[in-house]
């Protein structure tokens, strides 16, 4: 039986993997941090299964910022693989607390390596959460592994710290890390404080009734959104490639947060117009289709024609934006047989029905 190390285990990339790993029949560890509240409600229902927690999955407290904890749980562990997908992950919030961005994004991939090099675990693959937020101001499209980083933001530098020196331990002591530059990726177990998230939950509480209207950023901002579960199947494959190399993995296509917004609400039956411009535009109603809602989530709404569900509040701007993203995953097709195959609609009509479903359960 292999054993996985995971970081960032109750993170939504984190919960996914461990269900993977569980069912290709993984020992998984899962690193955690010592809260005065419980956090580990995206694993929950592997926390509570009896068959599983401390049989086959063990949660474990550390920290990256703590190296004296990463060298005791790798020798206590002795793990085989290890997924690093701990992080301050909100590129907005890294502009608010740069220094502990640095400390956990950069600097804790740097200890887990050296920790590794210093407790001579030299068997084990490393799998790196990189990010398309290394290309930031973008020199090409789409990106790939050989495009040049241009990072924007306290995030997108620490990232390409770790990046580095992911490719420098690999050259220079010959350890298996690899680097999975990830674009967008979404679920209904997003971060509530993430765009696609914060969207489908406020269209959620606006169709029943119990939200005002949804406030935020850059509209015009492009990604490439893809299907988070998906994506930890490639990080999976990344570590049982027979070398250790970079894999960009994106769905190809990219669309904005507007676009995005339009989705959700047409899944539910309600097509947006947009009036104003900048920091003025608003999304209004335009119709509802309200034969969807009724029979499809048996829900009855009181939004009508006219009514604003979208503003634009300046705060949710970035010091320096990062317009388009978009990714090539050519070599992740090629050489590891992974392509996205959820695209942007039924993302967001996933994410918007959990929503719903979760939002409808509050109210009973």
């Amino acid at each position: 039986m292999k054993k996985a190390l995971v970081t960032g285990i109750t993170g939504q990339d984190g919960s996914y993997l461990a269900e993977l790993l569980l069912e290709k029949g993984y020992e998984v560890h899962g690193i955690i941090r010592r809260s005065s509240s419980f956090n580990t409600g995206r694993i929950d229902h592997l926390y509570k299964n009896p068959e599983i927690l401390d049989k086959r999955l063990f949660l474990h407290f550390g920290d990256l910022i703590d190296p004296s904890s990463l060298n005791r749980l790798l020798d206590k562990i002795e793990p085989d693989e290890i997924y690093n997908l701990a992080a301050q992950s909100h590129v907005k919030v890294s502009f608010e607390i740069p220094d502990y961005t640095a400390q956990v994004d950069a600097l804790g991939t740097l200890r887990f390596l050296d920790a590794i090099r210093e407790t001579g675990l030299r068997h084990v693959k490393f799998y790196q959460a990189s990010t398309s937020e290394l290309y930031g101001l973008v020199q090409e499209v789409p990106q790939s592994e050989t495009t040049p980083f241009y990072p924007r933001s306290p995030y997108g530098v620490s990232k390409l710290f770790a990046y580095w020196t992911i490719v420098n331990y690999r050259e220079a002591y010959g350890i298996f890390a690899a680097n999975g530059i990830l674009f967008n990726h979404e679920s209904p177990r997003r971060g509530n404080t993430f765009v696609t998230k914060k969207i489908t939950r406020g269209v959620a509480q606006l169709v029943l009734g119990k939200g005002g209207t949804i406030s935020l950023g850059n509209l015009n901002a492009r990604r490439d959104w893809g299907y988070a579960p998906e994506f930890c199947e490639g990080m999976w494959r990344m570590l049982q490639h027979d070398s250790a190399e970079d894999f960009v993995l994106a769905t190809g296509e990219e669309h904005s947060v507007r676009e995005f917004v339009e989705a959700v609400f047409l899944r539910l039956g309600i097509i947006i117009e947009w009036r104003g411009s900048g920091v003025e535009e608003q999304g209004l109603v335009h119709s509802v289709d309200r034969s969807i809602l009724e029979k499809e989530f048996g829900i009855s709404t009181t939004l009508m024609e006219g009514d604003q569900v979208v503003d634009i509040n300046d705060k949710y701007f970035r010091p320096t934006e990062v317009d388009r993203l978009i990714g090539d995953a050519s070599k992740a097709k090629r050489l590891l047989g992974w392509e996205a195959t959820t695209r942007f609609s039924d993302l967001a009509s996933l994410m918007i029905e959990a929503d719903l479903l979760a939002e409808s359960a509050k109210s009973r």
